[in-house]
């Protein structure tokens, strides 16, 4: 198969690390041209910079923005008035204990991990319809469908990403644009390195506090190892791509076999 996206303008949020740097360069090496999105500039300079080392031939532009605020979105908007690829990657995570997560930490998870990618696909999608083709995507988790209890907040998000994707691919029925969420599973970035150590001894080195993390705290998963992030990259180009024309209204697996049902 060949994942060709020569001449299409993608957005992926939250990509100056970890797992939306990894979707950003694989989409750049299918050949789109990449807006790399991060609240502060030079974090964004930063990023595209490591994204020429690993592509490069890559085309990458800038779009900083906090897109979990109105302002922030606008910035962003105005960098890139128009996509064919919206990847909405910008999450936040953390342990905390469910009963003393405040209102305002509800709010804050919401309106990063949810309202940002409704916001962003309220923005870009009129425009795709317009012409005929379009990609959104939502990165979701398996704490979408198995919810842990070290942070019930996070999981909430996760699953509302499903039910927005779901809603406005019914939106976007029979106009040729295509919008699924992507399940992605315990993937292996700096971030989840942090979140490990929270779970278990800080002393211990990072190979063997993975593999107590996966057997005490993920004990379902049934590669029993953490995902690495261009795993996840790989379902995004190709849902990305036009081969995945027939695919829609979907939420897509990544997680290593986490979850412990047929379907989602």
């Amino acid at each position: 198969m060949r994942l060709d996206l020569t001449g299409k303008v993608a957005l992926v949020t939250g990509s100056t690390q970890g797992i939306g740097q990894a979707i950003a360069a694989g989409l750049a090496r299918a050949g789109a041209s990449v807006a790399v999105n991060g609240r502060k500039p030079d974090g964004v300079t930063a990023a595209i910079d490591a994204l020429r080392e690993q592509v490069p031939d890559g085309r990458f532009t800038a779009a900083a923005g906090d897109v979990s605020t109105e302002d922030g979105t606008a910035q962003v908007l105005a960098a890139v008035p128009t996509v064919d690829v919206l990847v909405n990657n910008l999450g936040i995570f953390g342990a905390e204990s469910p009963l003393e997560i405040s209102d305002d930490e509800w709010r804050r998870y919401f309106e990063v991990n949810v309202l940002s990618a409704v916001r962003l696909t309220r923005a870009y999608l009129p425009a795709m319809t317009e012409c005929g083709w379009g990609r959104i995507q939502y990165i979701a988790s398996d704490s979408a469908i198995v919810t842990p209890a070290e942070m019930i907040h996070y999981g909430m998000t996760k699953t509302s990403l499903l039910a927005v994707s779901r809603g406005f691919a019914k939106h976007a029925a029979g106009t040729g644009v295509t919008v699924n969420s992507v399940i992605a599973g315990p993937t292996h970035t700096g971030g989840v390195e942090d979140f490990v150590y929270q779970l278990v001894d800080k002393d211990l080195p990072w190979d063997e506090a993975q593999r107590q993390f996966m057997r005490e705290h993920r004990p379902q998963s049934l590669i029993q190892r953490l995902i690495e992030p261009e795993e996840i990259a790989n379902m995004v180009v190709y849902l990305a791509s036009p081969l995945s024309s027939a695919t829609t209204g979907g939420a897509l697996r990544v997680d290593g076999g986490y979850v412990d049902a047929i379907l989602p």
